[in-house]
């Protein structure tokens, strides 16, 4: 053997190392992700429940695994300068980035990552949606509270057999 032959399996390992650690990285930032979507289901259901305990606890982990997440991003950052990418790369351009030193596994983790993350975004638009049902209803409580008139029943209104709430009139403003 020369010695070009044997630097190059060399300098080649520790590049395999990164890869195998932006590799593990990826799997444990999906890991995370998927960790807080089933936290923020939870939290949807003891907002549905009215279990205060569940919610504050949720609260907390939710925080807790966020700081992880945010580790788990520096790490792949730090990664991703070492392998001499840009450090914002998005995980569905790692292989372009790369270019040979890609491998499947992190095609696939990346792939992987970037479907956990459109779930989650999913989950938050949903339980966004929540709150904002749940303060706009508090606040229209709180607003007949405060008149003097009768708070808006929970639920659907009742409705007749034409489609209309009880009460509900059509007006001609023509004389």
């Amino acid at each position: 053997m020369t010695a070009t032959a044997v630097e190059r399996p060399a300098a080649a390992e520790p590049h395999v190392r990164l890869i195998n650690g932006l590799i593990d990285t990826l799997h444990s930032e999906r890991r995370l992700l998927d960790e807080t979507r089933a936290i923020m289901m939870r939290q949807r259901a003891a907002i549905a429940s009215d279990d205060l305990e569940a919610l504050d606890d949720s609260v907390f982990a939710l925080q807790r695994l966020l700081l992880t997440l945010g580790e788990a991003r520096t790490r792949r950052r730090t990664l991703l300068a070492r392998l001499g990418c840009d450090e914002e790369t998005a995980p569905r351009h790692l292989c372009d980035a790369l270019g040979s030193q890609s491998t499947e596994a992190l095609r696939q983790a990346g792939a992987e990552l970037e479907a956990s993350a459109y779930a989650l975004s999913r989950e938050v638009a949903v339980n966004r949606d929540v709150l904002q049902q749940g303060l706009s209803v508090g606040d229209e409580f709180f607003r007949c509270l405060a008149a003097g008139g009768t708070p808006p029943a929970a639920g659907y209104p009742d409705v007749n057999d034409r489609g209309q709430a009880p009460g509900a009139r059509l007006l001609n403003r023509q004389a």
